[in-house]
């Protein structure tokens, strides 16, 4: 239960801490628009991937653990954390791609779960990582020029935690 509570909690202040990187903290900062960091070489994406990358992942990591209906109030929770605490252009525009990306990790995820766990992370990781980037974009700044880094950094988290992931069934797997 713990485990949960901790799971759950980090999900859930992955959103709003998300918007605030995307409004402050980065290499470049646009007027009017968020702020940017590095991914690859000439390749820029919103600060707040970062964030989004590891809630992705730790979606994936609640749902190891916790019920549907609990995964579930963690996604609309998110969405209305975000609402609660960034502006309102940048609130609406992350709570829409947050939910509809989540809910879309969440049911590819669930479909490929019993195929194998790696598979099931990096390909739900994908399209989580590709939705949200394109509907934050056009909603939040009305352009989907970032949403290349934007997939990249998510990809991040995704490949790390598949990592983290087949390491440690591969350490506590007897042979």
């Amino acid at each position: 239960m713990r485990k949960i509570v901790v799971l759950g909690t980090l999900f859930l202040l992955c959103i709003p801490a998300a918007n605030l990187l995307i409004q402050h903290v980065g290499t470049t900062c646009i007027t009017n628009g968020p702020c940017l960091i590095p991914v690859a070489p000439g390749l820029m994406a919103p600060s707040g991937v970062l964030l989004i990358g590891l809630a992705l992942a730790l979606r994936d990591a609640l749902q190891q653990h916790a019920s549907s209906r609990v995964v579930f109030g963690c996604i609309v929770g998110g969405g209305l954390l975000s609402l609660l605490f960034s502006p309102p252009a940048l609130a609406i525009a992350s709570a829409l791609a947050f939910l509809l990306s989540e809910l879309a990790d969440w049911a590819v995820y669930s479909r490929l779960r019993q195929r194998g766990l790696h598979a099931a992370i990096l390909l739900s990781g994908l399209v989580g990582a590709v939705l949200d980037s394109l509907l934050f974009g056009l909603l939040a700044f009305g352009t989907i020029k970032w949403s290349a880094g934007l997939v990249l950094a998510k990809l991040y988290a995704s490949a790390a935690f598949a990592a983290w992931a087949w390491h440690r069934s591969a350490t506590t797997t007897p042979r």
